[in-house]
């Protein structure tokens, strides 16, 4: 199982026992330092971020100490300008001392399976209580389903007593109102008038 984590701007992949140089922290020597982890590899691989909170990944103190000397030279030609210079890295080194994946959450969940197991060896019991009830309680039912079968003779006194319908009158038909004749039209003359015309010049 290893991890990677992140110090300083830079990431480093770590196990347990891991030593490893950082840039200084503010620590004294012994003190427990908490790493943020970037990805963990293990039983499962973790990467997103509400999965990551939840790892723990601590390194002990190891001491202080500084990085070997650069030199720093700086030089132009044709202008007479050189410089010297040196500098040396604060680093811290540390010793990761667990990978906190989560292995008391592991053993959780088997509790609680135990827990789940424990009320269905329960429920047998309960089920075969709840049947002893019931099966006690049957015999005093039967009697009184008896009282429904007196009580037939009585539901018949009302058809006996059913009134023959009435019988409905016929409706009277009204006689249909007579429709006046239609005024007869008296018939044009057809005798035409015989007499001769007379002829208008006057001949």
């Amino acid at each position: 199982m290893y991890a990677v984590v992140e110090s300083g701007g830079k990431q480093y992949r770590v196990e347990e026992g891991t030593v490893l140089v950082v840039d200084r922290l503010e620590a004294e020597a012994g003190d427990k330092v908490a790493l943020r982890p970037v990805l963990v590899s293990g039983d499962k691989f973790l990467v997103k971020a509400d999965e990551l909170e939840k790892v723990k990944i601590e390194a002990t103190v190891a001491g202080h100490e500084r990085g070997d000397k650069i030199k720093v030279f700086k030089y132009k030609a044709k202008k007479g300008y050189s410089r010297r210079a040196g500098h040396r890295a604060e680093l811290t080194r540390l010793e990761v001392t667990s990978l906190g994946a989560g292995s008391k959450k592991k053993a959780a969940p088997k509790k609680a399976a135990a827990k789940t197991e424990e009320p269905k060896a329960e429920a047998p019991k309960a089920e075969a209580a709840a049947t002893e009830t019931v099966e006690k309680k049957a015999p005093a039912k039967k009697p009184a389903a008896k009282k429904p079968a007196a009580k037939k003779p009585a539901a018949k006194k009302p058809a006996a007593e059913k009134k023959p319908a009435a019988k409905k009158k016929p409706a009277e038909k009204k006689p249909a109102a007579k429709k006046p004749a239609a005024e007869k039209k008296p018939a044009a003359d057809k005798t035409e008038d015989k007499t001769p015309k007379e002829d208008s010049d006057g001949a």
